[in-house]
């Protein structure tokens, strides 16, 4: 599994048109074979800050998802939203995999073996 976290720079006066953008993804990844785990609003502290998450079985699944959304209306629509409002100022997407049980070096050849 590989999990996309973006974080958003938002200009906070268009934080409503930022929420139709991003809560606007939401059933085009789900519809397109990912799972969204939420967007996340500025509340408390810097208010120019969002979140998303959203992960996929596969890279190789997430590489179909880009491309699928370049001819989907819905993502089409979402992208002249930010753009006719200038809601996100900039974007940074990071890829994470998830860790759910403590690490095994035996298993993971690439973590240092910690055993003496």
């Amino acid at each position: 599994m590989i999990t996309c976290h973006l974080r958003y720079q938002i200009d906070p006066r268009q934080i409503s048109a930022f929420e139709r953008y991003v809560t606007g993804w939401i059933p085009i990844v789900n519809r397109l074979g990912g799972t969204h785990h939420g967007c996340f609003l500025p509340h408390e502290g810097a208010n120019d800050i969002a979140y998303a998450l959203f992960s996929f079985p596969s890279l190789a699944a997430y590489e179909s998802y880009r491309e699928a959304i370049r001819q989907d209306p819905q993502a089409s629509q979402l992208w002249q939203l930010s753009e006719q409002t200038g809601c996100i100022r900039r974007f940074d997407r990071t890829f994470l995999r998830p860790a759910f049980s403590p690490a095994d070096p035996e298993a993971n050849p690439q973590q240092p073996n910690t055993k003496s």
